[in-house]
């Protein structure tokens, strides 16, 4: 039996009167990596924010429904500590321009204003840029800027950012569409190596991608869950004719 991780029930997202996320309902499941996919403004990189409640951060949003991590609404959360627990890694690599690669890995406690001792910083900079697969490349270079390396260091450099806080969960918003195939294929090995550490939700309109790394997949159409289920069972025996359409690129 999965063990459920986060709940989402009859979930909703409005900006201003447009309804962008319609009545979805679906769990993520601990230690799995599930897929969300879809065309183009199907709502997928909004569901994905709202997981976290980065979708505040614009105006005129609101939400009805429920999000639970483990058995507590994410709303009754208070957004910083929230965002420890579930973090976020974006569509174009964004390590902080001025911070060495060791300042931005702790970047997180920094912000929060947790203070650590230099061992422990030390133990948390070589532990989360191993699970990134970075710190072979790295090591000898920890107090250079984070921007000196290659577009798919910094994806990575990121993703050590975010699990230096140890989340919960991590979001990954198409985090490979902005790097090329030889960055992207590292980023998918390093999906997969991570399941055994944290949970991951992942954006991808790239449906190959989605059917190598993930556990779970969810398909979207404006702003509707239409298909949700065990990855390998829906792509090969979509239940929905909409999906079968998406998959075989009738339209997408």
């Amino acid at each position: 039996m999965e063990s459920r991780v986060l709940e989402i029930k009859d979930f909703s997202m409005y900006y201003g009167d447009t309804k962008a996320v319609d009545n979805i309902s679906m769990d993520v499941y601990k230690n799995k990596v599930t897929a969300i996919m879809g065309p183009s403004g199907c709502g997928k990189t909004t569901l994905l924010r709202s997981i976290n409640r980065m979708h505040e951060l614009v105006a005129d949003t609101r939400t009805t429904g429920e999000i639970r991590l483990y058995d507590t609404e994410i709303h009754s959360i208070s957004p910083i500590v929230l965002r420890r627990k579930i973090g976020m890694v974006f569509q174009r690599p964004n390590p902080f321009p001025t911070m060495s690669i060791y300042d931005n890995v702790i970047a997180g406690y920094k912000l929060n204003g947790i203070r650590l001792k230099r061992a422990d910083r030390d133990i948390i900079v070589e532990d989360s840029l191993k699970k990134a697969a970075l710190w072979e490349e790295v090591k000898d270079k920890l107090h250079r800027k984070g921007t000196f390396l290659s577009g798919g260091q910094q994806q990575r450099l990121c993703v050590a950012r975010a699990l230096a806080m140890k989340p919960e969960i991590l979001l990954l918003d198409e985090p490979t569409s902005a790097l090329d195939p030889k960055a992207t294929t590292k980023i998918e090995s390093l999906i997969e190596e991570l399941k055994i550490y944290v949970t991951m939700v992942l954006v991808t309109h790239n449906m190959s991608q989605a059917a190598r790394v993930s556990d779970y997949t969810a398909f979207l159409f404006l702003g509707e869950l239409v298909e949700y289920g065990q990855t390998q069972k829906m792509f090969t025996t979509p239940e929905d004719k909409r999906t079968e359409e998406y998959l075989t690129g009738k339209f997408g």
